[in-house]
């Protein structure tokens, strides 16, 4: 069989390096969430604060989202196996710090080591797929590498807790040694698919990667942290605001003036990769958005225990991991505009089942949702990486990669970011409306206080009327909670649409070429 440039290719060996490579995107894209259910165990274990042990999360995506856009420069210069390597040993090394830590300040030390070397480990998985593969075998190495992208964040929490529970959370850590070992090998013995360019060592832009550096940790830890500290009521978070804005308005005018940028900005000229940025942004804050509201509405308010949230969000990542290579084989046989449209509303419509969410809402009922909008997800995902790349030349798809991925990263932090906005300020708007209306002569409410004064009196309590009162708050409380996460949901699934309805502007790629039989020359 003949490779993408023309040439016989052993495809065993070819299978065999990507296939490390891509069991090493899965343990990097596994460690972002893998500590969400297991980080009251963590800070019990090396004496962290609440505020504190919120870093190891934070510092992880911050160092990883720095090294992203390095990726391609990277790669050129020291060639995908060698740089895939030493990523790899430098995530296993650090994985072993992290779980041999026994002070917050070791621990957080050595999280963001890791998290930079798990950052430079995700996007040469794409442009892989997209260089090594002929046209025709492109497609199928691109839903292997959305379905990474979708599962990982998704059974991270569940195989953390199981983790957790049967051993210690330190093998949280413990576990990337012989699986990493295992990429290593794969990696170096098979992954050589091209060669590195020395000579960009020279004229390297330091300014731009000053500028980026500053810009990219600025904006993740506003977007991180802006929340919880008031937004601009906080001095700091303003500042860091300001000197994102600056940095980065830098960045661009560095990167497209230098004759030798850190980070090509060439993508952008072709308007489907504009486009498929656009909707890879959508669909990572559809995936990390999705992921995100569940389980605290599924914790805070159905009080469900840490086993129960993962059984009940492993229903996404199935649904993701079944429907993949249908979603591979629809985005083959139909224009991708069509395939984003499609999936981008089906994902758009479930989410809005979410609006109509009720403090009973379980397993049952977020079935329909989480189904629909995984698969929904899925083919919109494939879809716009596949319009992303599909005018793009070769020579551009390291660049593409480093972008695409960078894109999605951010995304998911500025989901986070609006939808923690919305909850906690709609939870406040909803309470004060819920509040105003039982303090009026509502006869309703009365009957209501009426109920739980003669609970509380059968039941012998000193104070009936103010536990009846305390009683009647937390179910408003309570409500207001339900009412702002409908509010969050009706939020995503306008995003959806909004990104369904831009999918039609793209123009259409080049037919996709049938898939090769096997045994072809």
């Amino acid at each position: 069989m003949l490779g993408a440039d023309g040439r016989a290719v052993d495809w065993v060996k070819v299978f065999l390096g990507f296939g490390g490579m891509v069991i090493g995107q899965f343990m990097a894209m596994l460690d972002i969430q893998i500590v969400a259910s297991s980080l009251v165990q963590i800070q019990s274990g090396i004496g962290a604060t609440n505020d504190e042990i919120s870093w190891v999360q934070t510092i992880y995506l911050l160092a990883e989202v720095v090294i992203m856009p390095l990726t391609a420069y990277l790669t050129k210069m020291w060639g995908t196996r060698t740089f895939y390597v030493v990523a790899c040993v430098g995530f296993i090394v650090t994985s072993m710090g992290t779980g041999l830590s026994s002070t917050v300040t070791m621990m957080i030390g050595f999280r963001a080591l890791q998290g930079l070397f798990a950052g430079a480990m995700i996007p040469p998985i794409f442009a892989t797929a997209m260089t090594v593969f002929p046209p025709e075998r492109r497609l199928t190495a691109n839903v292997i590498v959305g379905l990474i992208v979708t599962l990982a964040p998704t059974i991270g929490p569940t195989l953390g807790g199981h983790l957790t529970d049967l051993l210690s959370w330190r093998w949280l850590f413990f576990i990337n040694l012989p699986v990493g070992a295992l990429v290593v090998f794969l990696v170096w013995r098979y992954a050589d698919f091209d060669k590195g360019d020395p000579n960009l060592a020279k004229g390297v832009d330091w300014w731009g990667l000053g500028l980026m550096t500053v810009f990219l940790l600025s904006m993740q830890y506003v977007l991180e942290e802006g929340n919880g500290d008031g937004w601009f009521d906080d001095a700091w978070i303003l500042w860091l605001t300001v000197t994102a804005g600056l940095t980065g308005v830098a960045f661009i005018w560095r990167q497209l003036s230098y004759w030798q940028p850190i980070v090509s900005l060439k993508p952008f000229a072709d308007r489907n990769f504009s486009l498929g940025i656009v909707m890879t942004f959508v669909t990572g804050v559809s995936l990390f958005g999705g992921t995100f509201l569940m389980p605290i509405f599924l914790g805070q308010v159905r009080g469900f225990s840490s086993a129960e949230v993962g059984t009940t969000m492993l229903v996404s990542g199935l649904t993701m991991f079944l429907s993949a290579p249908i979603a591979g084989r629809l985005v083959r046989m139909v224009d991708a505009r069509l395939a984003m449209v499609g999936g981008f509303s089906l994902a758009a419509w479930a989410i809005q089942l979410g609006v109509r969410v009720t403090d009973q809402w379980g397993f049952a009922e977020f079935f329909t949702l989480q189904v629909a909008r995984g698969l929904g997800t899925m083919c919109a995902m494939i879809a716009a990486q596949q319009m992303s790349i599909n005018t793009l030349p070769v020579t551009m798809m390291k660049d593409a990669s480093g972008l695409i991925n960078l894109t999605r990263n951010v995304a998911g932090a500025i989901g986070l970011a609006v939808l923690t906005t919305i909850l906690s300020h709609q939870n406040a708007v909803h309470f004060m409306d819920l509040a105003s209306a039982a303090s009026q002569a509502n006869p309703t409410t009365q009957a209501m206080m009426d109920g739980l004064d003669q609970m509380m009196t059968a039941g012998g309590l000193a104070d009936p009327d103010g536990t009846a009162r305390k009683a009647m708050s937390l179910m408003m409380h309570r409500q207001a909670a339900v009412l702002s996460f409908g509010d969050a949901f009706a939020v995503l699934a306008l995003g959806c649409w909004f990104a369904a309805g831009l999918a039609l502007f793209a123009r259409p790629g080049p037919a996709m070429p049938p898939v090769e039989r096997a045994g072809a020359h």
